[in-house]
């Protein structure tokens, strides 16, 4: 094994290695001592000869060979073995219960004579394993669905293979190759730096570093930073797991920031659910065991019917299904989500907050020959020609290459010029620059183009207080039809230093093409959305004097807009309208956005948008305009509103069950059977997963989880069904009105409580009327207003269906059940239908009392100014596996990364890279011609 030594360097001057790289060959250990070895100070010519490529690029062949040699360049997602995801939809509170109910009906249910409760145990198995089943199924079908969306997002990257640049997926990138970057991209790889224009790159989703660094050519940039500012090109060291990010997420595990508020939710109506089971357990076993002095085994099986009945056991599915579904219908609208929670986030933004360009506009821009007004010594087609020199001619933004585009021919935009410096745009100055050298006269010339503002307090020279007074009439009647303009201004270079001071700037031309209040209002105007705008500087200085304003935020709510707004403006805006209490959506498309994406509630990138925006946004638009961020907003509301309809259903079931049968208990010591109301779960399962595409009206106004009032409807239906099924007792128990009225009998004269055909009278009422109920909480007016899907209405018949044949035939001597006559079962169904009919009045009475009530009580806490937003957090709760599938989606293509480490690590993870690389390639030689 042969050791290395490295020239001692001057200060941080790079240097020469002294041996051959062709043949290097170290000790891994060896790599980490950066007294021995490194990397990151060799000159970029022996970075090329140690990678076996050119400045030109490889040739496709050998990329595909290193392809092969090195893998993909991106992160391999663990695959979760299928039975283990199978068995995690079994794994939450609401599971834990019915799992002790399975444990209690075989390891407890011992003694007196009987047998251990098979059929209770099987049966609550069997309702486990079909409620996981139809999870798994559903989170298969969404998580493939998912994946191919995730697949149009893949990012990409711009690199040079022989010898001409091209756009290729991230993915298929090796080390050697030749890429490039600018502002808003993701560095899609490690790579060092050959030529790098004012860089300075984001590399917080590494370090947890607030601020962007500065990078300069022979620097090193990691994958998943985020470029900033400028651009750059650079030669590709590292890939796919090999980068530090693929070795520090193996290393670490990737932060987990899915869940939000849909699991706290579920967890706070799970609470409520367990909560009131166990509060009648409780009394259950004080009067039943302590009052009533019962055996063992026939106080357990009262305990199992409340157990088993009050658990809403398909809860999480319904709603993590439902979620799913919508997922695949905002699709449809062009809408891809990155992160599952947003949409019933989405439902609840009471502001969007919406960036003009790319959203409102269609973000394609041209020059408007006949509008270039100047004001210098130079024709309209000198101008054009001047500002085509202030452009980027590869890698360009929507700007520059329409103004390239003005040119006629492109290749004009560097024709008799030599390139000296370059300056490119960013969100900050907001302009570009060029210092060329003109090689007809030999002379040094400056051009530099932007946001008129900008350009015009940049010019020193020949600037009078006229032209500055037309420049704005000139703005006023562009913005008036709606149009932009862009200024250009020029100047000469005295001597052969390019970064020497020019003899000033002078405006020359203004250009149809910043963002300046008039064309806000402009655009406002047009769009219906209001002229109520103001400039960027009044989120600083506050509202102007003797405004109508008393403060920043009332004029925040006042505005309709603000123009010329810079990345720190976006995120204060977002971030003060939080604190007022709303739920905000912001879209854009660019690096600047990206702040306040990733602050927002849901962040929208639109279609077009850069990596970084992409990266930031919980909700990526593959279609351009305003219309598409509508749909996804109705679209939310309707899944919103699938969900809010269920849980009232699932928390009045609860209460309805729990109530019920513990009053018949404590009242008649009846001993209603377990294993009937497991039948009972059973066939409602079925009718409840259809809820996830049932058809609903979306609300007109934001919708947010209001537990109390869920929780309001829950008490109020289910006392009144409990009423419905303990009136229907009494009459049996304490009458003969059915036998003397309809000519029926039960198998026990007089009626006893526990007479099995009084068992399978009270089953067939509750199962009927407890699943009818399901159409008055999915409407908000009659409940024949609002035609529900086909869907559900076939599995509420089918079930009903089967339950009335279990009715008339379901002899079960183990479940303590006698069939009844058809008389039973028709007197049973206009019995629920007659008891059915009042609830719609119900639900008129609660919102006319309790639930305004509610509303009365929030309204006046937050005009006493006690309220205050929900902070945005994301926390792993106990059902975080129920949108798992949208995490393992997400990532697997790249997005929503984040390791965190220190900054030194990535100087010493550096020095492995480059030689790793190496090593391989020496043992896999390629023979080329070094450049």
């Amino acid at each position: 094994m042969k050791h290395t030594e490295f020239e001692s360097h001057d200060g941080d001057k790079p240097t020469h290695a002294t041996v051959d790289l062709a043949k290097i060959e170290l000790k891994a250990e060896e790599l980490y001592d950066k007294k021995n070895v490194d990397i990151e100070t060799i000159v970029i010519e022996d970075v090329f000869t140690l990678l076996q490529c050119t400045n030109a690029g490889l040739d496709q062949d050998e990329a595909q060979r290193r392809l092969g040699l090195f893998g993909p360049n991106k992160l391999e997602a663990k695959e979760q073995n299928s039975i283990l995801q199978f068995l995690s939809f079994m794994w939450n509170p609401l599971s834990w219960v019915m799992e002790v109910a399975a444990i209690v009906s075989i390891a407890l249910s011992n003694g007196q004579g009987r047998p251990p409760d098979w059929q209770d145990f099987l049966g609550i198995v069997i309702l486990l394993f079909i409620n996981s089943t139809i999870g798994f199924y559903e989170e298969r079908n969404a998580g493939d669905a998912v994946k191919a969306l995730m697949d149009s997002l893949s990012p990409k990257a711009k690199v040079k293979r022989g010898g001409s640049w091209s756009e290729i997926e991230s993915a298929d990138l090796v080390p050697g190759d030749m890429i490039s970057f600018k502002i808003g991209d993701i560095i899609p790889a490690d790579c060092r730096l050959i030529e790098a224009i004012n860089v300075s790159i984001d590399q917080a989703s590494l370090t947890g570093e607030s601020l962007p660094v500065a990078k300069k050519a022979g620097d090193q940039c990691f994958s998943g930073s985020i470029c900033k500012e400028g651009e750059a090109e650079g030669v590709v060291i590292s890939t796919g797991a090999n980068t530090f990010f693929g070795r520090a997420a193996s290393l670490v595990g990737q932060e987990d920031d899915t869940t939000g508020h849909f699991q706290k939710t579920l967890t706070q109506i799970g609470n409520f659910c367990l909560i009131t089971i166990g509060i009648f357990v409780i009394a259950e076993i004080c009067v039943l065991y302590g009052g009533y002095q019962y055996q063992y085994r026939r106080g357990l099986d009262n305990i199992l019917v409340l157990l088993i009945g009050g658990i809403p056991i398909a809860m999480p599915t319904v709603l993590s299904v439902t979620l799913a579904v919508g997922a695949k219908q905002l699709h449809k609208y062009k809408a891809i989500v990155t992160r599952m929670t947003a949409i019933e986030e989405l439902a609840g933004v009471t502001i969007l907050c919406s960036d003009k360009t790319g959203t409102l506009t269609t973000n394609k821009l041209t020059i408007d020959h006949s509008t270039i007004k100047t004001y210098g010594s130079f024709s309209a087609e000198d101008v054009i020609l001047l500002a085509a020199y202030a452009s980027r001619t590869e890698n360009q933004d929507a700007i520059d290459a329409s103004v390239v585009a003005a040119c006629g021919d492109t290749t004009r935009a560097r024709a008799g010029i030599k390139l000296l410096d370059f300056k490119p745009f960013n969100p900050v100055d907001k302009r570009t620059e060029i210092t060329y050298l003109e090689k007809a006269s030999g002379k040094l010339k400056r051009v530099t183009k932007g946001m008129t503002g900008t350009i015009i307090d940049l010019c020193t020279r020949n600037k009078t207080d006229e032209i500055e007074n037309r420049l704005d009439a000139d703005v006023e009647e562009y913005a008036s039809r709606g149009l932009r303009a862009l200024a250009v201004a020029y100047e000469e270079v005295d001597g052969d230093d390019f970064n020497a001071e020019g003899n000033g700037f002078e405006l020359i031309v203004k250009m149809v093409t910043g963002d300046q209040l008039a064309i806000a209002k402009e655009t406002g105007r047009r769009l219906g959305l209001g002229d109520h705008m103001y400039p960027a500087k009044a989120l600083k200085n506050g509202p102007p004097a003797n405004s109508k304003h008393a403060s920043l935020d009332d004029m925040i709510m006042d505005a309709d807009g603000f123009a010329g707004v810079y990345p720190e403006h976006k995120y204060e805006i977002v971030k003060r309208l939080q604190g007022l209490g709303h739920l905000c959506a912001m879209t854009g498309d660019g690096a600047n956005d990206a702040p306040a994406l990733s602050r927002a509630n849901v962040g929208i990138a639109v279609e077009g948008a850069t990596d970084a925006a992409r990266n930031a946004a919980d909700i990526v638009l593959t279609e351009p305009g305003l219309s598409t961020i509508v749909h996804a907003i109705r679209q939310s509301r309707i899944i919103f509103q699938r969900m809010r309809n269920y849980s009232i259903y699932a928390c009045a079931v609860t209460i309805r069950i729990v109530v019920c049968f513990a009053i018949l208990a404590f009242a008649y010591k009846l001993d209603f059977p377990p294993f009937m109301i497991l039948v009972i779960a059973l066939l409602n399962d079925g009718t409840i997963m259809t809820l996830s595409i049932d058809r609903v009206l979306p609300s007109n106004t934001p919708d947010k989880w209001d537990l109390a009032e869920i929780f309001a409807f829950a008490i109020a239906y289910g006392l009144y069904l409990t009423a419905s099924t303990v009136s229907l007792v009494c009459i049996c128990l304490q009458t003969t009105f059915f036998q003397d009225t309809f000519g029926v009998s039960l198998a026990t004269n007089p009626v006893h409580s526990n007479d099995r055909q009084l068992h399978m009278v009270i089953y067939l009422q509750v199962a009927i009327i407890s699943q009818a109920l399901i159409f008055v909480t999915r409407s908000h007016g009659f409940f024949f207003m609002e035609c529900p899907s086909f869907a559900l209405i076939f599995a509420f018949f089918g079930a009903q269906l089967i339950a009335s044949i279990i009715a008339a035939y379901g002899n079960w001597g183990f479940a303590s059940i006698q069939a009844v006559s058809g008389k039973w079962i028709g007197i049973i169904w206009v019995w629920n239908i007659i008891w059915f009919i009042p609830l719609d009045w119900i639900k008129f009475a609660m919102k006319a009392t309790v639930i305004k009530f509610l509303y009365k009580r929030r309204e006046r806490v937050t005009t006493e100014g006690a309220f205050t937003a929900e902070p945005i957090t994301r926390t792993n709760t106990l059902y975080s596996n129920r949108v798992s599938y949208i995490k393992r989606a997400v990532h697997k293509v790249g997005l929503g990364g984040r390791v965190v480490t220190k900054p030194e690590e990535l100087q010493k993870f550096s020095s492995i890279q480059a030689q790793s690389v190496g090593l391989t390639l020496a043992r896999n030689p390629t023979f080329i011609t070094n450049a």
